[in-house]
C-alpha cells in the first residue's frame, strides 16, 4: 500500500470485522495433524501411463518446497523421515540417447507438399482424403510412450530420488504431531512429542543459495540420533563418495541418456558426533543437526543447438556445481541461510495482499479437514485467499530466473516416468501456468518461460519449414528441455496436430511487455520471438479462392474432426498479428512486414455464430449441445485472448456465454479453472465464483494441489488468475476495477496487483461497491480506469500513486 490514506480506509474498514486482530503464527498455513505412512517408499514405476498415481501419499499429502530448479516434498513420516527430491532439469532423452544426435532430431516428416492436396480435398468435400493424409503425414516419428520405441528419444521429466532419515522414534508414542507448510515463510515445520521430549524439523528451499536445507531439533539435549540414507532414482548408475566426515557426494548418470547428476550433503551438528557409514551419514546424541542439500545435473540450456553434436545440451559436471554451492556456505549457520531465503522469498511474496472479509475463519482445522468442510458448502472466505496465496507460492517455488519453467505437475514429481511424461504441454497447460504471473507481481517468474520459448526457435524453424514450407518458428502438443517441438508418431490428430502451438507461446512474450513495459527487453528478445511466430501464422494459413485466410487443414486441440477453419485456430493467430501489429509500431520497425500482418488480419476468416446461437468451434455448425468436452478451445479470443468482450463485441461475448452453458460447470481441474476465467471475462461474478467454488470441491487434493486427475499444476494457476480476473481486467486497453465482483465476496480489500502498462493497484470495496482504489504508476504514462459506467482517464508520471474514489456514479482523482 502505497499511501497512509490506503492504510486507514482499509483499517476503518474491517475494525468492525475483528481484522485488526495479528496472530503470532503463520497467516496462510497449509498444514495436517497426523504423520503419514512409508507406503509410496520407493515405489518406482517406469511407465504408468496416464493412471492415478500409485502414491496416494505423496499426491494427496506431501508438503512441496522449492527454489525454482531444486525441490522437495515432505511427507513428515515419524520412524523414518521420507524427502522425495527433484531437480528439474533431469530428464531423459534428447540428442545424447543410444542413437546419437540423427535419430534424434531427425523426427519431423517433409509434408509441406501434401498441404496443396488436402486443401484441394476439402474444396472436392473429400473429407475422408483430407483425413487419411493428414493423420499420414502430419505425425511426427518420435513415439510418446516408452514402450513404442526404443531409445525412448522424447524422454521424461524423472525423480532425483528419495531421502530417507532413520530417527529410532516409535509412532505409537508420539502426541501433538503438526506439520505445516507457512505459505508467509516458505518453510515446512513438523513437531510432535514422543515420550518426554518435544522435537521439531525444518525444511526449505533458498533460492540465493540454491540449496535444501533441513533442520532438527529438540527441547532436549542429545537426542537426535539420525542415520540419513539417498535413496537414487533406479534408472541410473553411479557411486557414493565420501568427502569427510562431513559430506558426502552421490554421482551417478541416467541409463538412458547418460545425463550425470550430482547429490551432495553436508552435515552440520551441534554436540554428538557423526560418521560416513555405506550410503549415506550417521549422527549420534547431537542436540542439533542441519543438513544442507545441493542437487545438480550437466544440462545446460542452448538456444542454438547443434544437430550434430550429442552433447549439444551438457554443460559443467553436476558434482562441481553442487561443492561450488556448499562452499560458498562455509561459516553459515541455520539462522543465517533462513534469513537469506526469507530476505528473498518475500520480497516477492509479501507484495499482494488480499482480505474477503472472512469472518468466519477455520484455519484451526488440518487442511484435509477445511477442505471437506468446503466441499460440504461450509462458508469459509479465508480458506479462499488461503487457495490463492498457495498458487502464489507454488509459481514462486516451481519459476525463478535461471531455471526452467514450471512443468505440468510445476516442479514436483516422485517416480521414473509419469503422467503425460510430465512435460511441457503447449496446447494450454504451459500457458495456463503463467495466466497469473503478472497480475499477481511475479513479473521475476516469467523469464524462464521466456528462455523456455527461445529454446524452440532454432528447432521449431526445421518443424515449421518442413510441415507448412513456412517461414518463423513453431512447436507442437508437447515439448521438452532438449528443443523439441515436432509433432508425435501418434495419428490421433485430434490431439497431435497443433500447429498453433507456437504462436500461443509468443503471446505470452507479448503479454510479459505489455505488463513491465520494459522496452529494452522487447527490442533485445521478445520482438524476434513475436515476429517470427506472426510469420509462420501468415505462411501457414490458406488463402481461398474468395480471398479469405484460413487454417486449412486444423483442429480443436483434443477435441473433434480434421477442419478447414478451427476458430481456436484463427482466434491464436489474431491474437498473435495483433501483438507483431503493435510490438512493430510501437518499435517502429519492419513496416512490410506489419503491412502483410494487417492485410491478413483483416482477410482471416471471421467468428461465426451457430444455430444454437453459440460460437462455432468449427467451420461447419456441428456444435452438440450436449457436448460437455472439458476443452473450450474456440473461446480462446474471450479468454486468454482479447479479440471476444462484452464491452466491444457483445454478440460474440453473448455466443461465447452459449458454450459456456452447454459445456457445463464441472470438468477437469485444468478445465474448471479455465472456465472460470471465461465467466468472469463475461463479467458474470457470481458464475465465476460457481467456478471457482466447483474447482475447489471437485478438482482439489487434501494438500490443495489440483488435480486433473491425477495431479497437474495447471489447475492452481489457472484457479488463482481466475480470482484476479473477477477482480481486476486490464486487457481492453482500460483498468477495469471489480469488473466480476461476486456477491460472496461483497467486502474486501486487495493491494499489490498488477494491470498491463505496469500500473500497481489496490483496491477497497464494500457492500459490493468500490470504496477507493489506488493507481501506483510504475513506468508513467496515460492510465484509463473503468468501473461500472464511469471511466476515468488521466495521465500518470512514473512513482507516482493516483487516489480514486467512486462517488455519485462517478470515478474521480482524490486531491490529497
Amino acid at each position: 500500500m502505497k499511501t497512509l490514506t490506503f492504510k486507514i480506509i482499509l483499517l476503518f474498514l474491517f475494525i468492525p470485522f475483528g481484522f485488526a486482530q495479528t496472530n503470532s503464527h503463520s497467516k496462510y498455513s497449509i498444514w495436517f495433524d497426523k504423520p503419514t505412512d512409508l507406503s509410496g517408499q520407493s515405489v518406482w514405476i517406469k511407465d504408468r501411463g496416464l493412471g492415478m498415481n500409485p502414491d496416494s501419499i505423496w499426491e494427496q499429502y506431501s508438503l512441496p518446497i522449492g527454489n525454482g530448479s531444486f525441490g522437495a516434498n515432505i511427507m513428515g513420516s515419524v520412524s523414518v523421515d521420507r524427502v522425495t527430491l527433484n531437480e528439474k532439469t533431469l530428464w531423459r532423452g534428447g540428442p545424447n540417447t543410444a542413437n546419437g544426435a540423427s535419430y534424434y532430431w531427425n523426427v519431423n516428416k517433409l509434408s509441406a507438399k501434401y498441404l496443396p492436396i488436402i486443401r484441394q480435398a476439402f474444396m472436392d468435400k473429400d473429407l475422408d482424403k483430407v483425413r487419411t493424409l493428414t493423420e499420414n503425414n502430419f505425425n511426427g516419428l518420435a513415439a510418446y510412450e516408452e514402450t513404442d520405441e526404443s531409445p525412448f528419444r522424447f524422454g521424461s521429466f524423472t525423480t532425483l530420488g528419495e531421502l530417507y532419515l532413520e530417527t529410532g522414534l516409535e509412532e505409537k508414542e508420539i502426541s501433538d504431531y503438526k506439520r505445516a507448510l507457512s505459505l508467509d515463510s516458505a518453510v515446512v515445520n513438523v513437531s510432535f512429542k514422543e515420550k518426554n521430549t518435544m522435537y521439531s524439523r525444518s525444511y526449505f528451499a533458498s533460492y540465493p543459495d540454491s540449496v535444501i536445507v533441513i533442520r532438527y531439533t529438540s527441547d532436549q539435549k542429545a537426542k537426535q540420533n539420525i542415520k540419513l540414507f539417498y535413496a537414487p532414482n533406479p534408472e541410473s548408475r553411479g557411486v557414493c563418495i565420501k568427502k569427510g566426515g562431513d559430506r558426502i557426494l552421490f554421482k551417478r548418470e541416467l541409463l538412458n541418456n547418460n545425463q550425470q547428476f550430482a547429490l551432495e550433503i553436508k552435515c552440520i551438528p551441534i554436540g554428538g558426533y557423526y560418521e560416513n557409514i555405506e550410503n549415506g551419514i550417521s549422527i549420534c546424541d547431537a542436540d542439533e543437526v542441519v543438513f544442507v542439500l545441493s542437487a545438480a545435473t550437466d544440462y545446460q540450456m542452448n538456444f542454438n543447438p547443434d544437430f550434430s553434436d550429442p552433447k549439444t545440451y551438457v554443460g559443467l559436471l553436476p558434482e562441481i556445481k553442487t561443492s561450488q554451492r556448499l562452499l560458498r556456505l562455509n561459516g553459515q549457520d541455520y539462522n543465517q541461510m533462513l534469513n537469506e531465503h526469507l530476505q528473498d522469498y518475500q520480497s516477492l511474496f509479501n507484495r499482494v495482499h488480499i482480505d474477503l472479509n472472512s469472518i468466519h475463519s477455520f484455519s484451526s482445522l488440518p487442511t484435509d479437514l477445511r477442505l471437506a468442510q468446503y466441499k460440504e458448502g461450509k462458508l469459509d472466505k479465508a480458506f479462499e485467499e488461503l487457495y490463492y496465496q498457495y498458487g502464489r507460492y507454488l509459481l514462486i517455488a516451481s519459476s525463478r530466473i535461471g531455471s526452467m519453467p514450471a512443468n505440468l505437475q510445476g516442479l514436483w514429481h516422485n517416480n521414473i516416468d509419469g503422467p503425460w511424461r510430465v512435460d511441457y504441454h503447449n496446447n494450454i497447460n504451459i500457458q495456463m501456468n503463467y495466466w497469473p504471473a503478472s497480475t499477481a507481481n511475479l513479473s521475476e517468474c516469467i523469464p524462464p518461460l521466456i528462455d523456455f520459448i527461445k529454446t524452440l526457435v532454432k528447432p521449431g524453424k526445421v518443424t515449421a519449414q518442413s510441415y507448412y514450407n513456412a517461414r518463423g518458428w513453431t512447436a507442437s502438443i508437447s515439448s521438452n528441455i532438449f528443443g523439441f517441438t515436432a509433432p508425435l508418431s501418434s495419428k490421433d490428430m485430434s490431439w497431435n496436430f497443433n500447429p498453433m502451438a507456437g504462436p500461443w507461446l509468443a503471446t505470452h512474450v507479448w503479454d510479459y511487455f505489455d505488463y513491465t513495459q520494459d522496452l529494452d527487453f522487447l527490442k533485445e528478445t521478445g520482438y524476434e520471438l513475436i515476429k517470427e511466430s506472426a510469420n509462420f501464422a501468415v505462411d501457414y494459413l490458406w488463402k481461398m479462392p474468395n480471398g479469405v485466410y484460413s487454417a486449412a487443414p486444423s483442429t480443436s486441440p483434443e477435441h473433434g474432426p480434421i477442419d478447414r477453419g478451427a476458430t481456436f485456430v484463427h482466434a491464436v493467430i489474431r491474437q498473435v498479428l495483433s501483438n507483431a501489429i503493435e510490438a512493430s509500431k510501437l518499435l517502429r520497425e519492419d513496416d512490410d512486414n506489419r503491412q502483410e500482418w494487417i492485410a491478413v488480419l483483416n482477410n482471416l476468416a471471421p467468428y461465426q455464430v451457430g444455430r444454437y446461437g453459440q460460437l462455432m468451434e468449427w467451420s461447419e455448425d456441428i456444435d452438440d449441445p450436449n457436448d460437455n468436452h472439458r476443452h473450450v478451445n474456440h473461446l480462446f479470443g474471450l479468454h486468454p485472448g482479447n479479440s471476444i468482450s462484452p464491452i466491444t463485441t457483445p454478440q460474440l461475448a453473448d455466443a461465447a456465454k452459449v458454450v459456456l452453458e452447454h459445456r457445463g460447470d464441472f470438468a477437469t481441474g485444468w478445465s474448471m479453472g479455465w472456465k472460470l476465467n471465461q465467466w468472469a471475462r463475461l463479467l458474470d461474478g457470481n458464475h465465476a465464483y460457481k467456478l471457482f467454488q466447483n474447482l475447489l470441491q471437485c478438482g482439489t487434493l487434501p494438500n490443495l494441489w489440483d488435480t486433473h486427475p491425477p495431479f497437474q499444476i495447471d489447475g492452481n494457476f489457472g484457479g488463482i488468475a481466475g480470482v484476479m480476473e473477477m477482480l481486476l481486467q486490464s486487457h481492453m486497453g482500460f483498468i477495469h476495477l471489480l469488473p466480476a465482483l461476486p456477491d460472496a465476496w461483497d467486502t474486501g480489500s486487495i493491494s499489490g496487483l498488477v494491470a498491463r502498462g505496469n500500473f500497481e493497484v489496490s483496491m477497497v470495496w464494500k457492500k459490493c461497491e468500490l470504496i477507493e482504489a489506488q493507481i501506483f504508476s510504475r513506468k508513467g504514462g496515460d492510465c484509463s480506469v473503468l468501473y461500472k459506467n464511469s471511466q476515468l482517464n488521466f495521465s500518470s508520471i512514473e512513482g507516482e500513486t493516483y487516489t480514486i474514489i467512486y462517488s455519485g456514479s462517478k470515478l474521480q482523482l482524490k486531491s490529497e
